[in-house]
């Protein structure tokens, strides 16, 4: 069986939010005809709490983009998105919402960071995808959303060591970019591990 991962797709991350990816409004209307084409479809939810620790705002004198260490493991400052209740941490508006069988929310633990869908970044917490997918007997993911080169690179890494096959809709999702590159290079990871990218015209979903 297959399933559509909508990862992300929130008010602060499309243009206008407190941290826009660029043109991450266009994934929308790709998306809403992937749906249709599915079984199943769930989506992730980033879901802050005000004093995360991966705010720059929290952290005196740093700046979003600055490199602090949390967890133990390096973490990126952003600037403050998706707090829990507020309209930044809500699905854009047009997107299909109704089609989504279950939300996952990561990012709630203010120690950690969350970009995969799966796991928090440090990995000592399960979001519940990976038993819920397990549940319905899943065998292949069909990703999509934002960032590419953060969330949505974590959660098809993730789907792909859990032994899942993963499927990037390459043109359902846009990056962030922090750094030029930053997208062909995690598109260049992701291949390496052995997803595969492709278009949304080309899906078949069963």
């Amino acid at each position: 069986m297959d399933a559509l991962i909508i990862v992300d797709v929130q008010n602060d991350f499309c243009p206008g939010g407190a941290l826009p990816v660029p043109d991450g409004n266009l994934v929308v209307p790709v998306i809403n005809r992937l749906i249709a084409t599915f079984p199943l479809v769930v989506a992730t939810q980033d879901w802050h709490p005000a004093d995360h620790k991966s705010f720059a705002a929290n952290h005196p004198g740093r700046r979003p983009g600055d490199v602090v260490e949390l967890a133990g493991i390096p973490q990126i400052l952003w600037p403050v998105h998706c707090v829990q209740g507020t309209e930044g941490a809500d699905f854009h508006p047009d997107l299909n919402r109704v089609a989504i069988q279950t939300v996952f929310r990561k990012g709630t633990d203010p120690e950690v960071d969350s970009y995969s869908g799966f796991f928090d970044n440090a990995r000592r917490h399960e979001t519940g995808l990976h038993a819920f997918l397990q549940h319905h007997g899943v065998k292949r993911l069909f990703v999509c959303g934002l960032a590419t080169d953060y969330c949505v690179k974590f959660t098809c890494l993730d789907g792909k060591s859990l032994g899942y096959e993963v499927v990037l809709v390459e043109d359902a999702s846009r990056g962030v970019d922090l750094h030029p590159g930053d997208v062909d290079r995690a598109l260049s990871e992701m291949k390496a591990a052995g997803i595969v990218i492709t278009h949304s015209d080309n899906i078949r979903a069963v």
